[in-house]
């Protein structure tokens, strides 16, 4: 029995716990948060053991509990040093919310650290198991619409239909330090829920990525509207037919209300290829009004002067985080590897910063110039 501990009981514990009681070989043994009436009530809205330790220091936690997984579920900034003492304690393997860290740097101290310890370490990332782009990506890799030449993920934001977040668990997102990205405003969309839409355009094509063009505005402090252009490398050993180009868009919808169990945000994808195009519908508020049309079908797929639909999905984003949890446990029990590792994640990462400088600067990045 793999015991756990979860640091952080926000808003979000709530998708990243489902796994764990799914699994009857996992025991959640400790929750921290530093206010400890919220775990509390964790406790109770889970119908978890009550006799669950508590703690309000993850230090103590780390210092008092015998843990196999530790699940990070911290703002942005405390990743890298909790992740750092979760190792030194010889924790089995530890799972980090998004985006991995702040810098580079800081990417590279968790990495030597679990390194160090033996301790694997995993960047949560519920997106590639979500059932409808794992069907996308199992086409893809069985070459269904030929080769890859574009993706376009749009990333819609609306005002509101989603979880009621109180301001202040909100408040670390306005601080620079905290959330990242930008050293003078931040970039609480690009380098937080962005990170999804960069992970994916990288997963997806599979390819590293030469150079990186970004623009953003500004909208009552958040760096959105953006738009983010990249180019993939090319060479000898894997030549395409046509040279790799994707690009990201996250829109702002303030007047629009987006139904949704959870964030009332939404994505949808558009992937071009040698012989086909594939669209992906509806991540995040899958299971609104919106997923009884046929028109946003969860997959779409033009070919051979044919358009097919696949719908056999579950329609609801919790199922993304059972199942990124669950191959998570596999992976501490030694049966499958990471699928975002330390190193992959600090790609990411690197990719995601590219893109915040470029916006910053005006200019194309080249990713190999990011140290």
């Amino acid at each position: 029995m793999l015991k756990v501990g979860i640091i952080g009981t926000g808003v979000i514990f709530d998708l990243n716990v489902l796994g764990y009681l799914e699994s009857n070989d996992v025991e959640i043994t400790c929750l921290c948060n530093r206010t400890v009436e919220k775990a509390k009530n964790k406790i109770k809205q889970f119908n978890l053991n009550e006799n669950i330790h508590i703690y309000s220091d993850y230090k103590e936690m780390l210092d008092n509990e015998e843990l196999d997984i530790v699940e990070i579920l911290l703002p942005h900034h405390l990743h890298a040093e909790a992740t750092i003492y979760a190792a030194q304690k010889g924790v089995k393997g530890i799972s980090v919310q998004k985006p991995m860290t702040l810098t580079l740097d800081e990417a590279d101290t968790m990495i030597e650290a679990c390194k160090n310890s033996g301790t694997i370490l995993s960047i949560y990332e519920n997106f590639i198991f979500e059932p409808r782009i794992m069907k996308a990506k199992e086409l893809i890799d069985q070459d269904y619409i030929g080769d890859l030449s574009s993706i376009r993920i749009k990333v819609a934001m609306g005002a509101k239909g989603g979880w009621q977040v109180p301001e202040s668990a909100n408040e670390w997102r306005k601080d620079p330090k905290q959330v990242g990205g930008s050293s003078s405003k931040g970039s609480p969309v690009l380098l937080d829920n962005g990170w999804h839409a960069f992970m994916l355009g990288w997963w997806l094509f599979g390819e590293e990525i030469e150079k990186v063009f970004a623009w953003t505005d500004k909208y009552n402090d958040i760096d959105a509207p953006a738009f983010v252009m990249w180019k993939c490398k090319e060479s000898k050993e894997n030549k395409h037919v046509i040279t790799q180009y994707g690009n990201l868009e996250f829109s702002l919808m303030p007047e629009m209300v987006i139904p949704s169990k959870y964030y009332n945000t939404d994505e949808f994808i558009e992937i071009v290829a040698s012989r086909g195009l594939m669209k992906i519908n509806q991540i995040t508020a899958q299971g609104n009004k919106m997923s009884d049309s046929e028109i946003f079908a969860p997959i779409i797929i033009v070919r051979d002067g044919t358009v097919d639909t696949i719908t056999d999905f579950k329609n609801d984003w919790k199922y993304s985080f059972i199942n990124a949890t669950k191959h998570f446990i596999e992976v501490v029990k030694g049966k499958k590897e990471p699928l975002l590792s330390g190193e992959q994640a600090k790609y990411i990462l690197k990719f995601n910063l590219a893109a915040i400088k470029s916006s910053e600067i005006g200019k194309e990045i080249y990713i190999d110039d990011m140290n």
